[in-house]
């Protein structure tokens, strides 16, 4: 990873910051994208800043404008982006289908399906230039899993792994691959709420028989971005301790 100029999004807290880490580690530049706490972002540099090259992008990767924003002001820090994880994600509503609005699918389509296409479509020239990149996205096990009532969230997610298959397809000619890690449910600290009967009866069903951790969402991660994972594209990994295989 040394010299490698990573850009993540959603990069200051939960899975984000742990990619983040893992990256900072292996000797890459990382740029640390947030959209809002500027205390949790602040926290964020520091922690790495002992750690290695980092430093911070605020910007809503969620929108066009961001998207172009956050790209040019990392291009005129270090240059050229060569890795990207697409990690940003805003709160996933948990509703039944009579409840959903137009409005609320249209957020996770911007999310998961809009926000990814802007930031690859960002990055694709140079990466094209060099033939070498790397594109990470990060998905879930929704939607292998069916899970409900998340039908919005499952519906963009499953956008979002089809948007991965095609540009991978497209892209392998050029020396880039496009990959996913899909993260079964690993508590992070906006599950601070969450009821422990809801985390008990998600338990029940991890084969392994234990919680997940972020640092083994990172080095799946990481796994796709190392040079020797260039025969590597168009795939899904599953860290979930087995739960797509029931």
């Amino acid at each position: 990873m040394k010299d490698r100029i990573v850009l993540v999004t959603g990069a200051t807290r939960g899975l984000g910051l742990a990619i983040a880490e893992n990256f900072t580690r292996g000797g890459a530049k990382v740029a640390l994208n947030y959209a809002h706490d500027d205390v949790a972002a602040t926290s964020a540099k520091e922690r790495l800043c002992a750690l290695g090259t980092v430093e911070l992008f605020k910007a809503d990767a969620l929108s066009a404008d961001g998207v172009e924003s956050l790209v040019t002001s990392v291009r005129d820090k270090w240059g050229e982006i060569d890795t990207v994880v697409l990690n940003a994600t805003p709160i996933q509503h948990e509703k039944t289908i009579d409840a959903y609005t137009d409005a609320d699918f249209e957020s996770m389509y911007r999310a998961f399906v809009m926000s990814p296409h802007y930031l690859t479509r960002a990055v694709v020239p140079e990466m094209k230039v060099r033939q070498f990149g790397r594109i990470i996205h990060v998905t879930s096990e929704v939607f292998h899993c069916g899970s409900s009532p998340f039908s919005a969230y499952v519906a963009a997610k499953g956008g979002q792994i089809g948007y991965m298959r095609s540009t991978a397809m497209e892209l392998a000619p050029h020396g880039i691959t496009v990959n996913s890690v899909a993260p079964g449910w690993i508590p992070v600290e906006r599950h601070a709420s969450v009821a422990e009967s809801a985390k008990d009866s998600y338990l029940e069903n991890v084969p392994v028989g234990r919680w997940g951790t972020r640092e083994e969402v990172a080095e799946a991660v990481r796994f796709f971005a190392e040079e020797h994972s260039g025969f590597l594209t168009g795939q899904t990994l599953a860290v979930n301790g087995g739960r797509t295989l029931l």
